[in-house]
């Protein structure tokens, strides 16, 4: 006669659950690793009589080409001030990751054909450390 046989407990595997915050954290060394050490572009029509990209039209471009550029969600930035449609024109704009750590971040204009401006995105290489 055979012996009994035990039954085995059936293994299951669950995925670990991504909380919202795991999954929009930026990586602020994913940036200085990454291809923004060279630099990312972007073309944004602005309509309007006068060349000039508005901040927060700016601050959603530099999110977008970033995300583009690093594989990562979109990051938090804040531009301060308009990019005026003039060659060389910079506005120096701040990334913000999850754990409020920060990242400076420059846009330049390379150039402008009527009402599009063209512009490059550059990182910082160093991030701030978030305040304590």
């Amino acid at each position: 006669m055979l012996p009994p046989t035990v039954p085995h407990p059936v293994k299951r595997s669950f995925p670990m659950p991504i909380t919202r915050s795991t999954a929009v954290t930026w990586s602020l060394s994913a940036l200085a690793a990454g291809a923004l050490l060279a630099g990312c572009s972007a073309s944004v029509n602005v309509g309007g009589s006068e060349a000039k990209l508005s901040k927060d039209k700016l601050s959603a471009t530099v999110a977008e080409k970033l995300a583009e550029t690093t594989g990562q969600p979109e990051p938090d930035v804040t531009c301060p001030e308009d990019l005026a449609g003039k060659v060389g024109t910079e506005t120096r704009c701040t990334l913000t990751a999850g754990d409020g750590s920060t990242l400076g971040v420059t846009a330049t204009v390379t150039s402008v054909d009527g009402d599009k401006i063209n512009f490059d995105i550059e990182a910082d290489q160093t991030a701030s450390p978030a305040p304590n």
